[in-house]
């Protein structure tokens, strides 16, 4: 049913997306807060462990941001297709549009974007999120969908995923996505621990951290891909929606390389050349000097020769000269 010139009265207009998500970049405005504090008492830093000491900075900081931030994106994979299909249902309106589908570790995003933007009256922009996260119900999520009459597109993917679907894909996706949620956040327990050990300074167990952490960041990819039935196709006519492994999979999976190789290094530099270590931790001879030498300023004073002389006289003398006295 339409009325006024091809619109379609019973159904919302579409919401505008939010341009970013708040929680990523509440997070990293946080981290570039202490990186520039950091910054700001980088010049209170003599020497050459001034380089050292703003990269050690620099490193903990993005490690610590990468794992923080990849928990709530929604790129883990992600795909586009671009098809003529119709709109919404009970019109036989067709519109050429761009589908989205972006898969994270807290649920789905599905966007439809027309080709132009202004077809049959409307403004065809949509960025639809279905949550699956552990106090979230898809299925629920997927029927206030219906009840708002969103685009038969969103809707058809947004189905594939539902615990009804002949595909298979809700459990598979959901549970893969929570064990690697949780690795994550182990990840990011151990890396803080890691900075810690590094800060006062125990360098091998640091070290030793940070090869943990990059061991539970590679597994929680192991986790994400670990899938046993096969991808559900999605079909909008001849044209095919697939997905590809998104920015957040592959940033995952560099930072995780990363750690293992700061962590690798740490370990054989502190067995092989432990002195070079304690240049890049700015833990040299000479500072170790100057270390020992405020400990020797902080110790009591030993007492003088003369002290020591006038306490080592023989009590048979004290004795004489007090009778003499007397």
């Amino acid at each position: 049913m339409t009325l006024w010139n091809g619109s379609f009265p019973f159904y919302p207009g579409a919401s505008e997306c939010f341009p970013f998500d708040t929680t990523q970049a509440v997070i990293v405005s946080v981290f570039l807060s202490i990186l520039a504090t950091f910054i700001i008492i980088l010049p209170g830093i003599r020497g050459r462990g001034q380089l050292f000491w703003f990269l050690r900075v620099v490193m903990g900081l993005f490690v610590g941001a990468v794992v923080l931030t990849v928990q709530f994106t929604r790129d883990w994979e992600t795909g586009w297709v671009t098809a003529n299909t119709s709109y919404k249902s009970f019109s036989h309106a067709v519109v050429n549009v761009n589908v989205g589908l972006h898969i994270g570790l807290a649920g789905v995003n599905v966007t439809l974007v027309g080709n132009p933007v202004n077809q049959v009256n409307e403004t065809i922009n949509y960025n639809e999120h279905f949550a699956w996260s552990f106090k979230a119900d898809y299925d629920r999520s997927y029927g206030e969908g219906l009840e708002k009459g969103l685009p038969s597109p969103i809707l058809y993917v947004a189905e594939k995923f539902t615990t009804q679907s002949a595909c298979s894909m809700h459990m598979q996706y959901r549970i893969s996505s929570h064990y690697t949620s949780l690795t994550l956040w182990m990840a990011f327990c151990t890396w803080l621990i890691s900075i810690l050990l590094f800060s006062m300074p125990i360098l091998l167990y640091g070290g030793c951290m940070l090869l943990l952490t990059a061991v539970l960041m590679l597994s929680s990819l192991l986790f994400f891909t670990a899938r046993n039935t096969l991808k559900c196709p999605i079909l909008f006519g001849p044209a095919s929606l697939n997905t590809d492994y998104g920015g957040s999979f592959w940033l995952t999976l560099a930072t995780g390389l990363l750690c293992l190789l700061l962590g690798l290094g740490v370990i054989i530099l502190n067995s092989m050349q432990p002195e070079k270590l304690k240049l890049v931790f700015n833990l040299d001879k000479g500072k170790e000097e100057e270390e020992e030498r405020w400990d020797k300023s902080c110790l009591p004073a030993e007492p003088s020769s003369s002290a020591q002389d006038v306490l080592m006289v023989p009590l048979g003398e004290l004795c004489e000269v007090t009778a003499t006295q007397l």
